[in-house]
């Protein structure tokens, strides 16, 4: 059940060898959702090679359709023409696009025969939106018993606060993100990306990944449900232990790490550095090459270096500061110190080593041309007499314009044999 292919289709060729299809291959999703959440789980499942069938409202489309600047000006537009959101491309790649008006009877019909013809369903609404459509779980269900369907809210279906909308910032301050993220316990700060959007999405791919495992036991499909809210403290870690088990309150506090010291950002003559000393070998290696007593008072242990934070970045800082970056990044990595720059992002993106990996894709996109967008982060592997054949997706879609594929779409559900 793969998409046609049609003029939208392209070829990955910036990084990475990719020879196949996808271990997703053949799976189709249809994708309800809107602004970046969702989009994003629809989006790690094409990049797998799935079929994701994005479904918008018509009109207008996807939310970020409209989110920005930066947009883009289609090559050759007149006035007329609609300018391209770059955040709109950020996360609908691999994805094809119908419009539909879920409240008229064409768009239930063209819904409820895509959801008979898909694996996956794929929604973000308000709790009880769905239901209010006419499709409640229990009808998706049984419309097609194999169906598993992601469902992504701001704080979780139920509980006191459930069904309450859930926006990416807010989620963040309310799932205790920005209490840890600042330069102090005064200072809170957001990540610098919606990472409690992409955390749910990331999540809920996992959890479609885990359905349709079990689906291929069971022959059921069943619901997957996350929230923004489960999300961020899903990725609490450490911090979430130090208050669970040793009754702590975690605190923001800038560039360094809370319970590993040296271990953060650390400046230089001309600039900054970053350095994790994580283990009191690498404590005692990078002492010998800058000139440090290990055994120093309030130094010798990890733990001494925790409580006595100031005092290490200031002797780390004074051995630092006669040498530039430039010299001092070797230095580090001589001595067997784990270390790096802070890279802005177009360093990142000409940056050999994210090309080799695959990380950023040129896609000939309908109206724009030629464009570049972040890649995928995973890559696949098959192992043959002890070579390895990468199978990792390699001819990649850019995202959509509103309903053009409809076309398409609804010709694939007039077919009656499922290809």
């Amino acid at each position: 059940m793969t998409s046609p292919s049609n003029e939208r289709d392209a070829v990955q060729t910036s990084g990475g060898n990719g020879s196949g299809a996808g271990p997703l291959s053949g799976t189709v999703v249809v994708d309800l959702t809107r602004a970046l959440a969702g989009p994003h789980a629809g989006m790690m499942l094409g990049d797998l090679g799935a079929r994701v069938i994005k479904v918008e409202t018509p009109g207008t489309g996807d939310d970020t359709r409209g989110w920005g600047p930066p947009f883009m000006r289609p090559e050759g537009a007149d006035d007329s023409s609609e300018d391209i959101s770059t955040y709109f491309l950020s996360c609908n790649r691999n994805k094809e696009s119908i419009a539909l008006d879920l409240k008229s009877e064409d768009g239930k019909a063209t819904l409820e025969a895509l959801v008979r013809k898909a694996d996956v369903l794929l929604e973000n609404f308000r709790t009880g939106v769905m239901d209010r459509l006419g499709f409640p779980n229990a009808r998706l269900l049984e419309l097609n018993p194999r169906l598993v369907v992601l469902s992504i809210s701001g704080f979780g279906h139920d509980g006191p606060e459930g069904g309450r909308p859930g926006y990416d910032q807010i989620a963040q301050g309310e799932a205790g993100l920005m209490s840890l993220t600042g330069s102090g316990p005064d200072d809170p700060q957001r990540v610098g990306v919606p990472i409690g959007d992409l955390l749910a999405g990331m999540y809920g791919a996992y959890g479609v990944l885990a359905a349709l495992l079990e689906r291929e036991r069971s022959g059921r499909g069943q619901v997957v449900r996350t929230s923004l809210l489960a999300s961020i403290v899903g990725v609490h870690a450490f911090q979430g232990t130090r208050w669970t088990v040793a009754g702590e309150v975690p605190r923001a506090q800038g560039n360094h790490h809370p319970s590993i010291v040296p271990y953060g950002l650390f400046h230089c003559m001309d600039g900054a550095v970053q350095i994790a000393v994580g283990s009191e070998g690498l404590w005692k290696k990078f002492c010998a090459e800058f000139g440090l007593d290990p055994q120093a008072d309030g130094m010798a242990t990890n733990a001494e270096r925790v409580a006595n934070r100031e005092q290490v970045i200031a002797a780390v800082e004074q051995a630092f500061s006669k040498i530039a970056a430039a010299d001092l990044l070797p230095r580090l990595a001589d001595a067997g110190i784990p270390a790096g720059k802070v890279r802005t992002l177009d360093e990142v993106y000409e940056w050999d080593q994210t090309r080799s990996q695959g990380l950023l894709l040129d896609l000939h996109h309908p109206e724009l041309g030629k464009i570049a967008v972040p890649g995928p982060p995973l890559r696949f592997f098959q192992v043959e007499d002890g070579a390895e054949n990468e199978t990792t997706r390699a001819g990649h879609r850019p995202p959509p314009g509103l309903d053009a594929d409809a076309a398409s779409i609804r010709a694939w559900l007039a077919d009656g044999d499922g290809s």
